[in-house]
């Protein structure tokens, strides 16, 4: 297990955890493995690993290391 920060609170995650695999954790949704959700929805999130953000197309080819800060933000949409 490796331990990651997400959000400012730790989590566990397996071993060759990929963003895909925090992502779905944190949200509760089941994603596809292009990070997109299983049942054809939106999912409206960005994520940011060390301040860097990781576009979507690499969601399933990063793979975390123990102590890294990532940062999922929910798109909001206002008016």
């Amino acid at each position: 297990m490796l331990t990651v920060t997400i959000n400012e609170e730790d989590v566990k995650l397996p071993e060759g955890a990929t963003v895909v695999d925090a992502v779905a954790q944190t949200t509760g949704r089941e994603l596809s493995p292009d990070g997109t959700p299983a049942d054809g929805g939106r999912l409206g999130v960005a994520v940011a690993i060390n301040a860097a953000v990781v576009p979507r197309s690499a969601w399933a080819a990063t793979v975390l290391s123990h102590g890294e800060e990532i940062e999922i933000v929910t798109a909001v949409q206002g008016g």
